[in-house]
């Protein structure tokens, strides 16, 4: 549950906070009750912040009396230079690959123990997929996950197992030693894979986006059909994630 901040003596700033992190991709509309459970808050006390919100521009409340994310916020997010930058180079190359394989292309960056989608180029053709832009996906099943972790510090790589390596399908890598084998692979080759470890009859291939410094700041990823050759798809992906650092750097 979002929020759950419920306690005396928090700040107002505070509570505003605990109510926007009620919404995410999967609950992008909530009703006041909602928004309260999920905050922790009092109903009459989130009824105020919601107020507040929507004369800010903050929210926006649909016919149905739910609310949603205001275009103000979204106003704020786009101006955040790190990731628009990210974006606006990675977005011709994002389209090059979808023209060429007319699968799904994802961007994500590091969030956390996730990866984080901050875009996406898809089609009706495409294998269907869990990711959505401002989804999270876990970095242990997924390519663009791996890529992320190979190329992030040991101390990731341990909180991740400490949270768990949950089991998406027969197919996930639950147990460390072998995703350390499978990372130090990813190192050694500059691609990631995933085989039907997030999503049954879907495989992946990725490649880290690297600082100059050989830190990473984000990955590209092709998530195909599993009857998809994706090993003959990693060139591409490579070939595009490296003229995007290049491009950012």
């Amino acid at each position: 549950m979002a929020g759950r901040i419920g306690t005396p003596g928090q700040t107002v700033s505070r509570r505003l906070l605990a109510v926007l992190d009620c919404f995410d991709v999967a609950h992008p509309a909530l009703t006041l009750t909602e928004v309260a459970r999920r905050s922790g808050l009092p109903v009459s006390t989130a009824r105020r912040l919601i107020n507040e919100l929507r004369a800010w521009g903050g929210l926006e409340r649909l016919s149905d009396g739910r609310y949603r994310i205001g275009i103000r916020l979204w106003t704020i997010g786009a101006l955040a230079p790190q990731q628009r930058g990210l974006r606006e180079a990675a977005v011709p190359a994002m389209h090059d690959l979808f023209q060429a394989t007319q699968e799904n292309i994802q961007l994500t960056v590091p969030d956390g123990v996730d990866a984080l989608c901050i875009e996406k180029i898809s089609s009706a053709r495409a294998v269907p997929t869990l990711t959505h832009v401002g989804g999270r996906l876990p970095l242990h099943a997924t390519g663009v996950g791996k890529a992320i972790l190979a190329f992030s510090g040991k101390e990731l790589l341990g909180s991740v197992v400490e949270v768990g390596l949950a089991r998406m399908t027969p197919h996930t890598i639950t147990e460390p030693g072998r995703l350390a084998a499978a990372l130090a692979e990813v190192r050694r080759t500059g691609v990631a894979y995933s085989y039907e470890e997030m999503t049954l009859g879907a495989v992946s291939v990725a490649a880290p986006i690297l600082t100059l410094d050989g830190r990473v700041r984000a990955a590209l990823g092709i998530v195909a059909h599993s009857r998809a050759a994706v090993d003959r798809l990693a060139p591409a992906v490579r070939t595009a994630a490296l003229g995007i650092a290049r491009a950012t750097s």
